[in-house]
């Protein structure tokens, strides 16, 4: 899988050819969430409480990054990397 940014030990990965609704994966140590691009809500999985509010954050910062890279992926395409939340 596609690792798209790095950031406090998360990472951010998405899959070619996922199934709706558009989301990426976050991961954190054992732990793994699939959260939706449009409204950031956690759609399955689960992180900590602070990773979690990090990973929102920086899906807000980056939304339409992650949309394009959403197409992008629907259409067999490389994905794009996304800057990390500083």
């Amino acid at each position: 899988m596609p690792t798209i940014s790095i950031f406090y030990g998360i990472i951010i990965q998405m899959y070619w050819n996922e199934h709706n609704p558009p989301h990426f994966h976050a991961k954190y140590g054992e732990f793994e969430a699939l959260i939706g691009i449009r409204d950031f809500s956690l759609i399955q999985g689960k992180l900590p409480s602070k990773a979690l509010a990090l990973v929102i954050e920086w899906a807000s910062i980056h939304q339409e990054e992650l949309l394009q890279n959403w197409e992008l992926g629907k259409n067999d395409n490389s994905f794009n990397k996304i800057e990390p939340l500083q």
